[in-house]
């Protein structure tokens, strides 16, 4: 007798109970099991142990908005708690996507010790006075999320070479935060091959954020060698997050989110992955592919 899925069951709803085979008295032969979990990853050696899958919250991103805050609080919130029940405790953020407040609302219900939370800060060379002290905005960042400390705090889109020497007052003010316990992780959010190459030599990079897809859509050299050098990243303990896996929305087709997530899953050098899922139905398609191909 063929049996149904619990996932099934519930999307088939009470009129579909006619349609139903007894399979003995009284009973239906119904296979409740439970949906699968994300599992688990370690970070390299940043301490952290992270959902294989990252909640992202920057698509389509930038001027305090992206598409997960304009999902609006509730529906966002509706959408990381099931995501939050399918084993992703880990959320992507950004000062210019705007979403801390969003996730902050959103994980106001959750174990703060089971949770990881990722931003960035958007940095420019020494000497500008166009961001506050690096302190103020942890603060502010903080507030926002209703956290007391943020464990991964990585300097935003890097889309030059020489990062680590124009901007050293930032590196020094995470430092800071570091030894203070303010965050617990620091590294680079990376848009340019030397940038990247750059973080994978410097040992202040805990985690680099990097674009990674076989499709070489939006990233910022082949597929191999942005792999050979995620690989180096890994030998040295770097913990490595990889983005862009469906080339910025441009390859969501069945057959091109199987191929990404498992090139990023096999080949792509990654620990785990951050994807920016705007729905329930992404949320569980995600982590059914990726634990399937784990």
């Amino acid at each position: 007798m063929k049996k149904i899925s619990r996932r099934s069951f519930i999307h088939t709803g009470f009129a579909g109970f006619a349609g139903l085979t007894v399979a003995g008295k009284g009973s239906f032969n119904i296979d409740l099991k439970p949906e699968v979990k994300v599992d688990k990853v370690k970070l390299g050696n940043s301490g952290l142990t992270v959902s294989r899958i990252a909640l992202g919250t920057g698509s389509v991103g930038g001027s305090k908005s992206s598409n997960q805050t304009r999902l609006g609080m509730d529906m966002f919130a509706s959408m990381a708690h099931h995501a939050y029940d399918r084993g992703i405790t880990f959320f992507d953020m950004a000062d210019s996507y705007g979403s801390h407040p969003f996730v902050g609302y959103a994980i106001k219900s959750m174990p703060r010790e089971k949770i990881t939370l990722l931003t960035k800060i958007w940095t420019y060379e020494d000497g500008s006075d166009r961001n506050a002290p690096v302190r103020e905005s942890l603060d502010r960042y903080r507030k926002e999320i209703g956290t007391e400390y943020i464990d991964i705090l990585l300097m935003h889109c890097l889309m030059q070479p020489g990062w680590s020497n124009n901007r050293k007052h930032y590196m020094e003010g995470l430092a800071k935060a570091k030894e203070d316990g303010i965050v617990k992780a620091v590294g680079v959010s990376c848009h340019n091959w030397e940038a990247m190459v750059e973080a994978v030599d410097n040992p202040w990079v805990d985690i680099i954020l990097a674009r990674i897809n076989p499709f070489q859509s939006h990233m910022d050299n082949t597929p191999y060698m942005v792999s050979e050098l995620l690989g180096k990243a890994k030998a040295k303990g770097i913990g490595v997050i990889g983005m862009k896996i469906f080339g910025e929305g441009r390859h969501v087709k069945d057959n091109e989110r199987e191929e990404s997530i498992k090139y990023a899953l096999t080949t792509g050098n990654t620990h785990c992955m951050t994807l920016g899922l705007e729905s329930i139905d992404q949320v569980d398609d995600a982590v059914d592919r990726v634990m399937r191909l784990v």
